[in-house]
């Protein structure tokens, strides 16, 4: 099994009840819960992770330099202002893959200039709660996840 960090930022735990018209009514329960379902037929073992508090989000990024084969990302309304957050994923060796449940392209000016994006291998957008799925098989059809066999595999999942 390949480690992998999926964190969510600000606000992501009232998917659901927050903004239905713009972000759908899926929870980011329901999301955790088919990401757990995938992973276990894709060969991930997960950390699943949300926080509100900027701080938190980057003791994980920097706890998946060590644990972690790869990382999906929702930073949310901090993809926008953080430096801090961009820092620490600039610092990853493993693939990083951004997403956002809406197309933050087609959204007010001030969720355009994502400064976290750029520390991304991959970036997703737009398909609502799909975005982690998608990210999820991207990172698996693609050599960019460490194999079984290397020394991150036996690494625990946990952050």
């Amino acid at each position: 099994m390949r480690p992998l960090a999926v964190l969510n930022g600000p606000n992501l735990n009232m998917l659901g009840r927050r903004e239905p018209e713009l972000y759908g009514r899926v929870t980011l329960a329901e999301i955790e819960r088919r990401c757990t379902l995938l992973a276990g037929e894709l060969g991930f073992e997960l950390f699943l992770g949300q926080s509100n508090a900027e701080g938190q989000l980057i003791d994980w990024v920097h706890q998946a330099y060590e644990t972690s084969s790869a990382v999906i990302i929702n930073p949310a309304g901090l993809s926008t202002r953080s430096v801090a957050l961009y820092d620490a994923l600039r610092m990853l060796q493993q693939p990083v893959v951004e997403v956002h449940l809406t197309n933050v392209f087609g959204r007010e000016p001030l969720y355009r200039r994502l400064l976290t994006a750029a520390a991304a291998t991959g970036f997703l957008a737009g398909f609502g709660a799909e975005v982690y799925e998608l990210a999820m098989r991207g990172l698996a059809g693609r050599v960019w996840c460490e194999p079984e066999s290397s020394a991150a595999a036996g690494s625990p999942a946990t952050i």
